[in-house]
């Protein structure tokens, strides 16, 4: 299906309706399927107390008479085998359940705030972090709570408080966590919202305002910022002159820039009376991608604001606030809803 240049009705026509009710049911479906799981795994550790059994670390049950007796432990696809140090583990686990649970260096890293794994894992490598004294240059190396973990000196540890803050970012301010030259930061705007550490999912530049979401749970972070999930960015556009249809054409077939191709999933005006502003949607998560399409044609960003990120919009949000997301936001999230990841072109 060829896209529509001539006029960019993506911020009215969001996906709502039966998708997204239906959505809701798979995940309540599913929630329901661990939690009888979950308590057919505690009956039976019950019943097996009472009958004074045990099991070891291959699933096999012994009586304390000295009778042996073999079970036959299932294992799914999606399933993990209980190890000595650690706990039967869902795909769902976002945090350890005790202390002695193994998990990756820069998985706890993100999990204690500091940044995503991504950034994580490369401090790591950089030889800033030290586990119980030593320096660990390999972020998968496994550790548990009860290790001290440093970074930059200075310890962090797991928080398991998980917190989502949509912010309406405004101009002339920094995307990150601190600045050396001490300039003002976006967690300046939401150091009221919450006690917990939280950082910046993917970075605005100084001056691109708009959607901005900021958490500790940084398996969603990760995922959310991840290339392979293409998650849907949804901005408006404000140029120094009017922008020709052929351009909104190239840049639809796509663009060479200095770091290779790039092309928009969706581009058109806002206003088909005003040709300055332009509507683009686009997956890419390179650096300034939006305002280097646009200089690479010849034309000058006046203005830049971010209006949709993965489905999130700053409706009812003023710019400079923030708000709590919603608890069936954060399950959309998780469950990384269709309707805010890019369509597959082989299907348009």
């Amino acid at each position: 299906m060829k896209k529509r240049t001539d006029n960019f009705d993506k911020f009215a026509n969001q996906k709502k309706g039966s998708a997204v009710k239906e959505a809701f049911r798979q995940e309540k479906k599913k929630i329901k399927l661990e939690a009888r799981a979950a308590g057919e795994e505690m009956r039976q550790k019950k019943k097996d107390k009472l009958r004074g059994t045990s099991e070891d670390k291959f699933g096999v049950r012994s009586l304390e008479s000295g009778v042996r007796k073999k079970t036959n432990p299932t294992r799914t696809p999606n399933s993990k085998l209980r190890t000595p140090n650690s706990k039967l583990l869902t795909p769902n686990s976002q945090l350890p359940t005790a202390s002695s649970d193994l998990m990756p260096l820069n998985k706890f890293i993100a999990h204690a705030g500091v940044c995503g794994r991504r950034e994580a894992a490369e401090l790591v490598k950089e030889g800033k972090v030290t586990v119980n004294g030593d320096k660990i240059f390999e972020p998968g190396y496994k550790v548990t709570g009860n290790d001290k973990v440093t970074v930059k000196g200075k310890q962090v540890f797991l928080q398991r408080n998980a917190v989502y803050i949509l912010l309406n970012k405004p101009k002339d301010f920094i995307t990150t966590s601190n600045d050396p030259q001490g300039r003002k930061t976006v967690l300046d705007l939401v150091k009221q919202a919450t006690p917990e550490r939280v950082y910046p999912v993917g970075r605005l530049d100084r001056n691109t305002t708009g959607v901005l979401l900021l958490t500790n749970d940084g398996e969603l972070a990760q995922k959310l910022t991840h290339p392979s999930f293409e998650v849907k960015k949804i901005y408006e556009v404000t140029l120094d002159k009017a922008v020709a249809k052929k351009d909104l054409e190239a840049i639809l077939a796509g663009i060479t820039l200095e770091d290779g191709l790039v092309m928009a999933d969706a581009v058109g005006y806002t206003d088909p009376k005003d040709k300055t502003v332009i509507g683009i949607e686009i997956h890419s998560g390179r650096n300034r991608i939006v305002r280097r399409i646009f200089e690479h044609l010849g034309y000058d960003v006046k203005a830049l604001d971010r209006v949709m990120f993965a489905n999130l919009t700053k409706k009812n949000v003023e710019r400079g606030k923030w708000r709590l997301l919603q608890e069936k936001e954060v399950r959309l999230l998780k469950f990384m809803n269709k309707s805010f990841l890019r369509k597959n072109k082989d299907t348009q």
